[in-house]
Formats: C-alpha cells, structure tokens, sequence
C-alpha cells in the first residue's frame, strides 16, 4: 500500500491531495511504456519540497507514489472527459501532454480495469478516509489538490499559462466565501494568476467538492518554471525561484482557511 499512497496525518482542517508527484512504475507497467514513456515527464515534480511551508497550517497529506501514466487519479475512473472538445489526457494516458506516444503495447479496456482496481482505487480510499476523518474532528474539511505543469503546451492552451490557476469547478466545489477570499489573496500576489480558467480543477475536485456536506475543494495548478531551475530534464528544484510562489501559496491557503473556519461557524 505505500508503494501506491502514503499519508501523512495532521490535526487541522487542511488536507494536501498529491495525485501526480510520483515517479514510480510497476514492473509491467515499465515493460509496456516506451523510451518516451519511461521518462514520466509529466509529473507534478518536487510537490512536498514546493509545500514544504505548509507544516505551519498542521495538514494531513495524501501523496501518489506511482506514475500518472500508470493511472491518472484526477481523471474521472468511468473515462468521461473533464473537459469535452477540448485536447487532454485520459484515465490512463495515451500519450504525454504535448501528444508524444509513450506506449509500445497500448493498455486494453482489461489492462484498465485491473489498473483503476489494484491502482487507483487504494489512493481514493486513503483520501475518502482522510477527509471523513478530519470532518469528524472538525466539522468540515478544506481539500487542496495540488498540481504543476509545463508553462507551454500549445496542444492544452495557447500561449504561456499563468503561475497560478484556482479552479473551484467554476465555484461548484467550496463555499463561495472561500474561493473569493482564497482569489483576493491570489491577486494580492506578484504572480500571474487566473480563476477556472484553462483548468477548473479535475475529477478529485469535483467528486470530493461538496460545500453542502461540508467539503470545500479547491485545486491549484502551478507553472513549473515557477518553481524548477529548468521546465525540463533533470527537472530540479530550485529553492531561490520557489521562495515567491511559496510565499504566495503560504497567503492563498491561510486566507482559504480562515474564510472555511469563519463560513462553517456561519453555519453552526
């Protein structure tokens, strides 16, 4: 099972959701990819150093240590898009997000089920269970799924992506308190920055988002050049281009939290 996800507890509300920092590959998962495949370049690189500020809000931590290409556990598991028209990856990717082939052997719908089972599922039961958990000593949970990604990806969005992107599933999954006080510190940051824009936050942020039920998501997807010395290979952390975006991630997520506390007391 901690090959798969690790938690790691802690006693406030907050809870950090890392489906896409792993790097790790099941041995005929390997045997399947291709040479472009085994460079797993599509992962969210250095999640726990980028949130390493994050001790100071006391989160849980659920962390995937596997590949998104072995399964993508942001995706919808019935294989629905996310985003319908519009270029992305699928459950289990087909190609890299720039359209490269990383498959020799192409995964068949059994391959898929086996994986959504023996793969995906142990991380959304981690998370499921984490989430009942904290509600239960709270009252409420605050779940921020964190990503990166390449800032030009002209087969995803034009141009260059803002550093940062909020997507609260265009405020269907937090109160909207919170997503405006968490967009209102955005702002107030020397970085660029968009609301539900390009992405609105993936299946993780939509099933878990439920406001009504005391859940409030929000996902955060992060430009990589604002935090790695290079957007490509050997992709390594770079702790004197961080130190903005942490400060900025530090600001938004404090003031996401204070308006959850201050909303759910509302409620009370």
């Amino acid at each position: 099972m901690t090959s798969i996800v690790t938690v790691t507890r802690g006693p406030s509300p907050l809870i950090l959701s890392m489906p896409h920092p792993g790097t790790g590959l099941p041995s005929e998962v390997d045997a399947a990819l291709n040479e472009r495949g085994r460079l797993v370049e599509d992962t969210d690189w250095h999640m726990r150093e980028v949130y390493a500020f994050a001790e100071r809000f006391q989160p849980t931590i659920v962390e995937a240590k596997l590949s998104r290409f072995v399964i993508d556990l942001n995706r919808d598991p019935s294989g629905v898009s996310l985003y319908p028209g519009q270029a992305t990856t699928e459950l289990v990717p087909t190609t890299t997000f720039d359209g490269a082939p990383i498959w020799t052997v192409l995964p068949d719908a059994a391959e898929i089920e086996r994986r959504r089972a023996v793969y995906f599922q142990p991380y959304h039961e981690a998370l499921t269970a984490e989430i009942d958990r904290v509600k239960a000593a709270h009252g409420y949970a605050v779940l921020w799924d964190c990503h990166s990604i390449k800032s030009v990806i002209p087969r995803l969005f034009p141009g260059t992506l803002p550093t940062l992107n909020l997507g609260t599933n265009s405020g269907a999954s937090c109160a909207p308190a919170i997503e405006a006080a968490a967009a209102a510190a955005m702002a107030a940051q020397p970085l660029t920055h968009v609301v539900n824009g390009r992405f609105k936050g993936g299946w993780i942020t939509r099933h878990y988002g439920r406001p009504a039920e005391h859940v409030h998501a929000l996902q955060m997807e992060k430009a990589l050049s604002a935090y790695l010395a290079t957007e490509a290979a050997p992709w390594t952390f770079d702790a004197a281009i961080a130190a903005t975006l942490q400060s900025s991630l530090s600001a938004i997520i404090a003031a996401a939290l204070d308006a959850a506390a201050q909303h759910e007391r509302s409620r009370s």
